[in-house]
């Protein structure tokens, strides 16, 4: 076992990381895809043990042992479909109507926070992609040069983390629903973007059951190529409501 500690920069929430990033730092040494699981909110700025047994990467709190996240291998299969990317133009316009940036939905997360600075926050904000079904958002994201490693590539657990919040925001586009909280991320990075790389993101909405809502992810080159796919499973905050509602424009669009 490791040490390792998730540094105020990373939140998500105010005093828990960031759902994305943590997932990726479960993930990042699993070749291939790979399935993360939070397992409780992951605290800030506390000592944490991090280390593999039987395949498993855990995540545990120091203090009492208590499981914060597990990865895991993945199949690949698990992965949706993705739509076809929008164009660099469209993907900037739609980053414009981001919800994130005229409402105070979460002003200092890691990945969609508004009140971020260059090299501080990811800053990506996705939105409602025109004339696409409701819930496909999209935006570019321009690794700052800071999220680099030395050759220039941005590491995977911040590939994932840029991942995380545009799921979240296909689901506020459909339904204007805010309360919700990452809770499994399956994913794969075919290729780790450069700094200062202009990339697209997209996500869409796939299913809800109850509290449960799935969200796909995908992200692209400015030519359109694949660099990382994902599946996300969001927990919804506040009274559990059983319909189900699938969106197979989602996937096929």
């Amino acid at each position: 076992m490791s040490k390792f500690v998730i540094a105020q920069q990373f939140c998500g929430p105010p005093t828990s990381g960031n759902g994305g990033y943590v997932c990726g730092v479960l993930a990042k040494d699993i070749a291939g895809a790979a399935t993360s699981v939070l397992r409780a909110r992951p605290p800030l700025d506390e000592q944490l043990n991090l280390g593999v047994r039987d395949g498993v990467c855990q995540m545990t709190a120091q203090a009492d042992g208590a499981l914060i996240g597990t990865g895991v291998a993945a199949d690949g299969v698990s992965l949706p479909p993705f739509p076809e990317p929008p164009t660099l133009r469209a993907a900037r316009d739609a980053g414009a109507r981001c919800p994130g940036l005229t409402e105070r939905i979460h002003p200092i997360c890691f990945t969609c926070g508004s009140e971020r600075t260059e090299g501080d926050g990811l800053r990506v904000f996705a939105g409602q992609i025109e004339g696409a079904p409701a819930g496909h958002v999209a935006c570019v994201w321009t690794p700052h040069p800071d999220f680099a490693g030395p050759d220039g590539l941005v590491p995977t657990e911040i590939v994932w983390a840029a991942l995380d919040c545009p799921g979240f925001f296909a689901w506020v586009a459909r339904e204007g629903r805010h309360g919700a909280l990452l809770g499994t991320m399956t994913a794969e990075v075919l290729r780790q973007p450069r700094a200062g790389e202009d990339c697209i993101i997209m996500a869409w909405p796939l299913a809800r059951e109850g509290r449960k809502e799935t969200a796909g992810v995908a992200l692209f080159g400015a030519d359109g190529e694949l660099l990382a796919r994902a599946h996300q499973v969001w927990i919804v905050m506040g009274p559990p409501d059983q319909t189900v509602a699938t969106t197979p424009a989602a996937v096929s669009a």
